[in-house]
């Protein structure tokens, strides 16, 4: 069985195509639409990857990513987002997210990162 991915994304077509395209490579995949229901989720402790929006709409998604590290946990984070400025990538990097990819972005290379992720966490 290949890992549990949660997305945490507020866009509902993105969301919606990318856990189709997620789940037809095999992954179980969980979604998130907002920062509270995200924390939740991923403080649970059961993804094995997380990708993450930073623009959610009641916050920055910077903040689970925090929780997480401060909890932590080492589990492997993306964040995907529109934030393309170098200070919104090093401020990523900077909180702990171990890749970062804007939108818009290729689908081949984004199952390519995730792979590497998960393939380096073990």
């Amino acid at each position: 069985m290949k890992a549990r991915i949660l997305l945490v994304e507020d866009d509902a077509d993105l969301a919606r195509g990318l856990a189709f395209n997620l789940r037809h490579e095999g992954y179980e995949v969980d979604v998130a639409g907002t920062v509270k229901d995200g924390r939740r989720l991923a403080l649970k402790g059961d993804a094995d990857l997380l990708v993450l929006d930073l623009a959610l709409p009641d916050g920055d998604g910077l903040e689970i990513l925090k929780a997480l590290r401060s909890e932590g946990s080492r589990v492997p984070v993306l964040c995907l987002t529109a934030r393309g400025q170098e200070t919104d990538v090093v401020m990523g990097l900077g909180t702990g997210a171990d890749d970062y990819v804007t939108k818009p972005f290729g689908l081949a290379e984004l199952f390519a990162r995730i792979a590497a992720l998960l393939r380096r966490a073990g």
